[in-house]
């Protein structure tokens, strides 16, 4: 057998909840009925995703996921990000839906990858095909937030990656790399966000900018002082 394909099902409390925010991120509406039970199909290039309407659905309770893997996993986070800003003014970085950054994944290997949490509270994983994975050798407070990652990113619970997070923070060691301090940082502050926490993220932010960086490291580390402002963007006026 060749050319199979597989198309997952997934949970919703309303179609009205997720086709619009599908359609930001550059999906097309394939199918949709309301009786005899709702059903929405959503197509963008070859990914398709089919959903089913249950009115009495809690997105808090949804085990709803599927794995995406893709080539140009920047370039589709890209896109995304771009969508997400054009339709509501900015990254949703928190509460449902949201989505976070395409970061290395200990238990992926060291994949590089991102989740979308829908407004069905269904998680769409997005990992990258790649023939190579990263290691990061850059010291103790790197592999803490990647544990910490593991903990928010891939197994939805934020509190225990602050936890582990916070504990990294407060040890410092002079081997840490400054890039490091501002990745760490940064993500601590969006983990702030999802925790309710504005004014803890608005500090970690304001502590993350303060951290001297060279000119290559600066570089190095646009994406991630571009999701910073995303993060302020998000947050209460003060």
């Amino acid at each position: 057998m060749a050319n199979e394909t597989t198309i997952p099902l997934l949970p919703c409390r309303s179609l009205d909840d997720v086709a619009p925010f599908y359609q930001a991120l550059g999906f097309e509406i394939t199918y949709r009925q309301e009786r005899p039970n709702p059903y929405l199909t959503l197509r963008r290039e070859d990914l398709h995703l089919h959903f089913f309407g249950m009115p009495q659905f809690d997105p808090a309770d949804s085990y709803g996921s599927c794995l995406v893997v893709v080539d140009d996993l920047v370039d589709i986070h890209r896109a995304f990000t771009d969508g997400l800003r054009a339709t509501y003014g900015k990254v949703l970085v928190s509460g449902v839906p949201r989505m976070t950054r395409p970061r290395p994944r200990r238990n992926q290997e060291g994949h590089f990858g991102f989740s979308i949490v829908d407004p069905g509270g269904n998680w769409i994983r997005f990992v990258g095909r790649s023939d190579t994975a990263e290691t990061d050798d850059r010291g103790g407070l790197a592999r803490t937030l990647q544990n910490a990652v593991v903990q928010a990113d891939s197994r939805g619970n934020p509190q225990q990656a602050a936890r582990i997070l916070d504990g990294g923070l407060a040890r410092p060691d002079a081997a840490d790399d400054p890039a490091v301090q501002v990745e760490a940082l940064v993500y601590r502050a969006e983990l702030a966000l999802q925790l309710d926490e504005p004014e803890s993220a608005r500090e970690l932010v304001r502590q993350a900018r303060s951290i001297p960086l060279d000119d290559g490291s600066r570089d190095a580390l646009a994406d991630t002082l571009r999701h910073a402002e995303d993060l302020i963007t998000a947050l209460p006026p003060a």
